[in-house]
């Protein structure tokens, strides 16, 4: 009898948690070829139909440029103080005043970015990480997130020098 309770119970266990765990929605595996339907009381799109990202006042980083921004041409970015293989994609919004910057990060760090240096002629941001703390788990991944950075006046036709400091 005792092991018959047992059995009873681990079949229970067993039965919930295929039950539970084998229930896929339209939602979660939309079908290929545009829009899905899912289940009533939740609401899909499809990617193109998403709204564009917000402005980002706080500074934070995001992995979207922000919507309403414009690229900086290639030709007015110099990155040769980056390591080979860094991102050096910069971005202006709000009039020039904004500069969105394509920075590294990986495991416990946060990017940071600033504005270190603003002449007539250029613009120089300092893109650093933050440091695990001791003894803290960290994942072994990279992340390339946007980073706002403030400028004192518009960009125009100034150069922006991206260099990399180390962690802080």
């Amino acid at each position: 009898m005792r092991y018959l309770t047992k059995l009873v119970g681990t079949g229970l266990i067993l039965a919930t948690v295929t039950a539970c765990g084998g229930q896929e929605t339209m939602a979660t595996h939309p079908a290929s070829g545009g829009d899905s339907v899912a289940p009533s009381g939740s609401v899909t799109t499809s990617p193109s139909a998403m709204p564009p990202a917000p402005p980002n006042p706080t500074g934070k980083p995001r992995l979207e440029v922000p919507a309403g921004s414009t690229p900086v041409p290639a030709g007015k970015v110099d990155a040769t103080a980056l390591p080979s293989g860094f991102p050096h994609e910069v971005y202006t919004a709000n009039g020039g005043t904004i500069l969105n910057v394509r920075a590294e990060e990986g495991g416990c760090g946060h990017a940071l970015g600033e504005a270190i240096e603003q002449t007539a002629q250029r613009v120089v941001v300092d893109l650093s990480e933050t440091k695990a703390q001791t003894g803290q788990m960290c994942t072994m991944d990279l992340r390339y997130p946007y980073l706002s950075v403030a400028l004192a006046a518009p960009l125009g036709e100034r150069t922006v020098v991206l260099k990399q400091s180390p962690p802080r």
